[in-house]
């Protein structure tokens, strides 16, 4: 299949998941009614995302044009593990193997599966030559190459069986923030955002904040304020009150409002309606030691990403820095 045709129909899906249509609109109410975490307004957010910055017609044929990408390409199956922990996460991964031409295998994550099969019918439908470059399969055995993405503990196991061919294996990663005091009222809105879209379940939302000595919480807690509505989500509401609970029973100290409790420790990993924070006396120091932590997937504050931009990737993003066209066109 030419490149010009998967450009094409990439082009078609972007004007379908554009339109509010009865489609879509019953495609994401049934993801939602599969996995409760993936709302409307954060599969909305999510869709917006990828048309705007993988399906741009102009940002596509720049990333395309930077990797020099031809006819010649000699396609090979290219197995790909997907997570499933926000809405539609291994996008970028199933079109990089896709505009390079190589056979996507996809094991979609049981939590995910219903707006990647969705998307996979409509390029189909668009043009059916894709039906021999993409293939949904619960088992990924000789392919050429793997891309894998899970925990800690499967990253393991993907090691083992997929270790003697080509691939990129990833594994748990977390995102956290660097704040000074001196942050406006609109740039701790915007760090809400990172804190706060899909639940907070991404590798690039924020779950460990970087503070000065003496810091100033409320204004933050006020800002976080932005997203109160959290507290009517049930899954939400019952990691709130759990955590909580848990927190008062051992007497530790918090700080609280309607959809978040911050903590104070060292731990990167949070989860779900809390958030950590560790105080700093040296930004020079606390920026080395960023440096040296492999489980940060970005950094979020003045000198790193802008506040509120963590989660609007591009096609230059690659999880883990890891260029994932380069490894596609080297098999």
């Amino acid at each position: 299949m030419k490149l010009a045709k998967r450009i094409e129909a990439l082009q078609k899906l972007k004007d379908w998941l554009s339109e509010e249509s009865e489609e879509l609109e019953s495609a994401m109410k049934e993801a939602y009614e599969n996995n409760k975490w993936f709302t409307k307004e954060f599969l909305k957010h999510r869709i917006k995302s990828i048309v705007d910055q993988y399906l741009d017609e102009e940002k596509l044929d720049l990333w395309i044009r930077h990797y020099h990408l031809d006819e010649n390409i000699e396609s090979k199956k290219v197995g790909i593990i997907m997570a499933g922990n926000i809405p539609l996460v291994g996008f970028h991964d199933f079109l990089c193997v896709f505009i390079t031409g190589h056979h996507a295998y996809l094991k979609l994550s049981d939590k995910d599966k219903v707006m990647f099969k969705k998307l996979v019918d409509k390029l189909i439908c668009f043009d059916q030559d894709i039906a021999n470059l993409v293939t949904i399969s619960e088992m990924l055995k000789e392919c050429n190459a793997y891309i894998a993405t899970g925990s800690n503990n499967t990253s393991r196991y993907f090691e083992y069986y997929f270790g003697k061919y080509p691939s990129v294996i990833r594994k748990n990663k977390t995102s956290v923030a660097v704040l000074t005091g001196g942050e406006s009222e609109e740039e701790l809105k915007s760090l809400a955002d990172d804190v706060f879209l899909y639940f907070g379940l991404g590798c690039r939302n924020v779950t460990q904040l970087f503070v000065p000595k003496d810091y100033d919480f409320v204004p933050l807690l006020n800002a976080f304020k932005k997203y109160d509505s959290l507290k009517d989500h049930v899954k939400f509401k019952n990691n709130y009150d759990y955590h909580l609970a848990i927190l008062i029973m051992n007497d530790r100290k918090y700080m609280c409002n309607d959809c978040l409790v911050l903590v104070e420790g060292d731990h990167l990993f949070s989860p779900v309606s809390e958030l950590y924070y560790t105080y700093y006396n040296s930004i020079d120091e606390l920026e080395n030691k960023l440096m040296k932590e492999e489980s940060i997937q970005c950094v979020v504050g003045k000198g790193h990403i802008e506040f509120g931009r963590a989660q609007e990737t591009g096609l230059f993003d690659y999880a883990d820095g890891v260029d994932t066209m380069q490894f596609l066109l080297s098999i």
